[in-house]
């Protein structure tokens, strides 16, 4: 038998009212509602939908939120460490100067969203997709793109230490002033990405990757060395 849907429109939640909504083990809705600052930690809201809801510093940490979808959603600054968002869905939300550190990320996908200043430390995230995000300033260390098509994502100044683009495509996007120690390019295609202020400290990192002849000259310009 289905389980009853309860659609809020409007309201303003706090921790005391999402839990009796949760009695009714019913899937929750919400639309256009006001979570921000609020103290949702460890709750079980697996499959719950949020649409252009205000979540800003919202506390989700060890949450349960599994297969939840997020549409529109402004959750600046909100903490989702620890959390279970295996299957979960982000579509045009502003997710900047978040937290996810520690998470279940399997399956996860980001969709035209931001999230400037993210931190991703630690995730699991085997199926983790981002589509034209922008990813500028975000914590990535350690995590692997390889063979995957990147579409539109900006890693502007973002770390991406330790991380693994090997035969990667980069369609669109950038990696202007990324860190990138120690950080694998074997073999990807960076022709469509913007390099601007990238160093390139081990050039070996960078074996069998294809780039443009603009974005050659310019590489070579942030050497310090002429082209004539």
């Amino acid at each position: 038998m289905p389980r009853p849907t309860i659609t809020l429109s409007g309201d303003s939640l706090d921790r005391a009212r999402i839990e009796q909504l949760l009695q009714e083990d019913a899937l929750l809705v919400f639309e256009d509602c006001d979570v921000s600052g609020a103290d949702l930690s460890r709750l079980n809201l697996q499959d719950s939908v949020f649409n252009n809801c205000a979540l800003l510093e919202t506390s989700f940490y060890a949450a349960n939120l599994a297969r939840t979808r997020w549409r529109r959603c402004r959750a600046g600054h909100a903490d989702f460490e620890s959390g279970d968002l295996v299957d979960a869905r982000f579509e045009s939300c502003d997710l900047n100067n978040t937290s996810w550190r520690r998470a279940k990320l399997a399956s996860c996908s980001y969709r035209s969203c931001k999230l400037t200043g993210a931190a991703f430390e630690e995730v699991s995230y085997l199926g983790l997709s981002f589509e034209d995000c922008l990813l500028i300033g975000a914590d990535l260390r350690r995590m692997s793109f390889r063979k995957q098509t990147l579409m539109g994502l900006d890693f502007a100044d973002a770390d991406l230490s330790g991380c693994d683009f090997r035969d990667a495509v980069f369609e669109g996007g950038g990696l202007r002033d990324a860190h990138i120690k120690d950080t694998r390019f074997d073999g990807a295609d960076l022709r469509e990405a913007d390099l601007g202020g990238l160093k390139l400290v081990n050039v070996k990192l960078f074996a069998g990757a294809t780039i443009s002849p603009r974005q050659a000259a310019e590489l070579v310009r942030t050497m310090g060395l002429n082209v004539a």
